[in-house]
C-alpha cells in the first residue's frame, strides 16, 4: 500500500479514494509518508500515506 504512495511527486494528480467530493488534487509535498495534496474543493489536506492509498489520475 505504501509502495504505490510512494510514487507520488509534487505536481501530479491524485483524489482521495473515501472523499469523491474533494474532487481531484494536485500534490504539494510526499515527506515521510505524509502527502499534502491540494485538493479543488476541500484544500489543502496533508494525508497519512500508510492509512490511504490516493487514486493517480493521468495528466494531460
Amino acid at each position: 500500500m505504501e509502495e504505490l504512495n510512494a510514487l507520488l511527486e509534487p505536481g501530479m494528480v491524485v483524489s482521495h479514494p473515501d472523499q469523491p467530493d474533494w474532487g481531484q488534487g494536485q500534490v504539494q509535498s510526499n515527506v515521510g509518508g505524509k502527502i499534502t495534496v491540494n485538493f479543488r474543493e476541500m484544500g489543502k489536506v496533508v494525508i497519512d500515506g500508510r492509512r490511504v492509498v490516493l487514486i493517480l489520475h493521468p495528466q494531460g
